[in-house]
């Protein structure tokens, strides 16, 4: 039987795509998951809040309610995880991966002595390799769309053996050349959870920007 970490991992290999849900009110984030899962959306990574406006606590309510909602039919993650006690707090929670903004030691071996996926950020070949080295599973280029799929390739082509996700700012007509440049898979937040759509509660237009996604993959 296979484990949970090897399950989101094979997931993330094969659906690619990692939908960033930040700043989401409790009522309106399982109607929207379920908008991201019409949309072939598989993998949800709901974010910590860095600058404390949404406590770890409702943060981690958040991430239970989808786990137990779904129960196994999406890969539930935290992101913008900065700590290890936040990895713990995840972990209580039913979150699978861990995903970070940066490359940290601590959170790194916490996340792995939980036995979850972990996805540090990295922007530099030596970041990118000191984060493999901590353990990750995958390394996030972040922000991937500023540094441009030119910069990414140059990159990856010494680093074959590191499995990376590109993330921030990936444009769905960008996702077949980040691909062929040797991306894993991308972590795409308002292009697909275009907040104007969330807070008029138009979940079928969510459910349309996934699909425009999806459907390049």
């Amino acid at each position: 039987m296979k484990s949970l970490k090897t399950e989101i991992i094979e997931a993330i290999e094969k659906y690619k795509i990692i939908t960033i849900v930040r700043g989401v009110s409790a009522e309106k984030l399982v109607p929207l998951a379920e908008a991201l899962y019409d949309g072939g959306i598989r993998l949800v990574e709901v974010t910590f809040d860095a600058e404390g406006r949404t406590s770890d606590e409702d943060t981690v309510e958040m991430i239970s309610s989808l786990v137990g909602h779904f129960g196994g039919r999406m890969y539930i993650g935290a992101g913008t995880v900065l700590t290890p006690s936040q990895v713990a707090l995840a972990h209580e929670a039913g979150a699978g991966y861990i995903i970070s903004p940066d490359t940290s030691e601590e959170v790194i071996r916490k996340t792995k002595e939980l036995g979850m996926v972990s996805i540090p950020g990295a922007m530099t070949p030596t970041e990118i390799t000191t984060a493999y080295r901590y353990g990750a599973d995958f390394v996030k280029i972040f922000p991937a769309g500023d540094l441009g799929v030119a910069y990414v390739r140059s990159v990856i082509t010494p680093l074959k053996h590191i499995p990376v996700l590109a993330v921030a700012g990936v444009t769905a007509d960008k996702l077949g050349t980040f691909l062929k440049a040797g991306v894993k898979g991308f972590g795409i937040s308002s292009s697909i959870v275009d907040k104007t759509l969330v807070e008029k509660g138009d979940y079928a237009g969510i459910t349309e920007l996934a699909r425009r996604f999806t459907s390049q993959i």
